[in-house]
């Protein structure tokens, strides 16, 4: 048996394997697609269309295509952390690992106040003043967030099948939304016109930091990376599942967007629960309003079984992090009954729920959620940096050729360089977007203030975490 850093039984070694190949697809779904990123692109209007087809071939493939040779190559637990300490050593693995887990105590509450919103169409049409009611979205809000944790806290044996019913509920929806749309286009036309000039990308400042947000919702494959110690067979398993849900995912963004639009005027979209608008307004123009309903009902499954997931993955990062002390040892425990990383979890949870409450202050519903996004992207955005150079660096060991199971980057090192370097340059681009304020932003330098302090105070409290840890390491050694 290994022995963890502290000298007791290693912890990860007592992790279950619990997934399969349409556990790992399920999650995937789950944990990528977001029905709001649909009814942003809605609201960005037709030009969004083409925007999902570059970021699909510019990021979403190349950023495929580095996951599945890295997870193939390091089938560990930690994905992203460990991929990069092991190209860059212990203090970028812990940069990478920090940012990576920190942004989401800013996206839970985002993802949470959306999945409120769309919540409140299971009655109906008065689920439009819902979408709208802060005392309603921050209920709500912790509501799923509690469910979540639980079930995580149990166990993927059990929090598996709400990820499983995550993936499910959240792309059923869509294909309603989508026949929905399809028969009202073929008995009343479309409310929009789409043409080649007007799906075309347009140059805005107003609407720059919007892109951000695009490739953000290609964002995911690599979350379940993070938990290959409880996948069956993950060096076959991983890459299976992130082809296939890759491109279930990118084909549902892009006629899920002309969908609401063929609905719906662009301008009138809800950024946050956009979908259920349009499939609201679909399902009574066809006289068929209990398919709203039943849509909304499925969808706020899918939004729990989203926030599941990504609590599952997430927490597994500073769970290694804590086993390597470079974080209180508290991390790295696993509960002595269902065999997860509680106190993970539970301290992932709680700081994001002080965020999601703190966010509301000053600020109106709208105005919250879209600084709670940008700071979210920034910090998640900085570890898919590290993702892309540590695959440069990697290919250039000799194991690369030798390991048989790896699903490597076609094309030999030329093609490592072009795959990383397009989604580097992408990603780099949207950090640089997301501090940008939108065209609606009333305040643009309190807004840019506000995102970048956010940032970089989140940044500074890792690195002074990491050096305590690294200190109370040299400690030991000397001892």
């Amino acid at each position: 048996m290994s022995v963890a850093a502290n000298g007791a039984a290693d912890p990860i070694k007592q992790l279950r394997r619990e997934m399969g190949f349409w556990d790992v697809l399920l999650f995937n779904i789950a944990t990528v697609l977001g029905p709001r990123w649909i009814a942003a692109a809605a609201h960005n209007g037709t030009s969004s269309i083409s925007l999902w087809i570059l970021i699909a071939v510019f990021f979403f493939v190349p950023s495929a295509l580095v996951i599945n040779e890295l997870s193939s190559r390091f089938p560990e637990e930690g994905g992203l952390y460990v991929w990069s300490k092991e190209a860059f050593g212990d203090f970028h693995g812990f940069v990478a690992g920090w940012t990576y887990w920190i942004y989401t105590v800013f996206y839970f509450p985002g993802l949470l106040l959306a999945s409120a919103a769309m919540s409140g169409y299971v009655v109906g049409s008065r689920g439009v003043v819902l979408a709208q009611d802060r005392t309603f979205l921050v209920a709500g809000s912790l509501v799923l967030l509690l469910v979540a944790v639980v079930l995580n806290i149990i166990g993927l044996n059990v929090g598996k099948w709400l990820q499983n019913a995550g993936g499910v509920s959240t792309y059923l929806p869509l294909l309603m939304l989508s026949a929905v749309a399809g028969l009202v286009w073929l008995r009343h036309d479309s409310v929009t016109n789409f043409t080649w000039a007007n799906m075309m990308p347009h140059w805005s400042m107003d609407t720059i930091n919007f892109w951000s947000q695009m490739v953000f919702a290609f964002t995911g494959l690599e979350l379940v990376s993070a938990m290959s110690q409880e996948i069956r067979d993950p060096q076959r398993t991983l890459p299976r599942a992130v082809l296939s849900a890759g491109a279930l995912i990118a084909v549902i963004y892009i006629v899920g967007t002309i969908a609401v639009l063929s609905l719906m005027p662009g301008e009138q979209v809800d950024p946050k629960s956009g979908v259920f608008q349009a499939l609201t307004a679909g399902s009574m123009a066809l006289r068929v309003g209990f398919v709203g309903v039943v849509a909304a009902l499925l969808v706020s499954v899918g939004n729990a079984g989203g926030v599941g997931s990504t609590v599952a993955g997430i927490a597994r990062v500073p769970f290694v992090v804590g086993i390597h002390r470079y974080l209180p040892a508290a991390f790295g425990k696993i509960h002595p009954r269902w065999k997860t990383p509680y106190v993970s979890i539970i301290v992932q949870a709680t700081v994001s729920g002080i965020v999601l409450l703190l966010s509301q202050i000053n600020e109106t519903t709208r105005g919250a959620y879209q600084g709670l996004v940008d700071v979210a992207i920034i910090l998640y955005f900085i570890p898919f940096l590290y993702m892309y150079a540590a695959a440069i660096k990697l290919a250039g060991r000799a194991d690369r050729g030798e390991n048989r199971q790896a699903v490597l980057i076609p094309g030999g090192k030329l093609g490592v360089w072009l795959t990383c370097g397009i989604a580097f340059a992408v990603t780099f681009a949207c950090i640089f977007f997301s501090l940008i304020p939108p065209g609606d932003v009333t305040n643009k330098v309190f807004f840019e203030v506000k995102v970048a302090g956010a940032s970089i105070a989140a940044i500074a409290l890792g690195l002074g975490l990491y050096f305590r840890g690294a200190r109370a390491k040299a400690r030991e050694s000397i001892s």
